[in-house]
């Protein structure tokens, strides 16, 4: 059996497999960042994970001009009705969503994030954004394309193979086709 590398993983000895040590490394310290960084946001904005990841993909629909229903939280959460209620009284209560009647279905319910949210999550997350940004910003279109093909494959790596590789994703919005 192989000895551990400074890393901690056992992996085959060349110099191929020293590189993708290395890169498996830097990944985990990314990883690891994130991961503190997402913990500092949570704290900083006196709410649990699921109410993030709720906040998240309401203000991603609203940037989108794309309504909200109770069921659609539930199911990108992959939650309970019972737990996305709960969710929903949670933001409305702190003041970050509300509750208004769908436009065509007088007995439905949409959810709307406040200005406030928006403003609250800019101002916490702004400046983590603006440095992520002015990095991959330095990368060439080709530098983007090979690092996104390589995450791609990593993730495809960790869900396992039948979920399909999604690599026009991936290219540089200069080559990237309109729909």
């Amino acid at each position: 059996m192989q000895q551990p590398s400074d890393s901690g993983y056992w992996y085959p000895s060349g110099d191929k497999a020293w590189n993708g040590v290395d890169v498996l490394s830097a990944l985990r310290r990314y990883r690891a960042a994130e991961v503190a960084m997402r913990r500092r946001t949570r704290t900083a904005m006196r709410m649990g994970e699921t109410d993030l990841a709720a906040l998240r993909f309401l203000l991603e629909a609203h940037e989108r001009s794309q309504a909200v229903s109770p069921k659609d939280l539930a199911m990108h959460l992959g939650i309970s009705t019972a737990s996305t209620s709960t969710l929903i009284d949670r933001l409305v209560h702190t003041g970050h969503v509300e509750r208004l009647p769908h436009p065509t279905d007088g007995r439905a319910v949409v959810l709307s994030v406040l200005p406030v949210s928006d403003a609250e999550v800019r101002t916490t997350m702004g400046e983590m954004h603006r440095r992520m940004i002015n990095v991959t910003s330095s990368l060439s279109g080709e530098e983007a394309t090979i690092i996104a093909a390589f995450l791609a494959r990593m993730t495809h790596a960790i869900e396992g193979a039948n979920v399909p590789i999604e690599t026009t994703l991936f290219q540089p919005k200069t080559s990237r086709r309109s729909s």
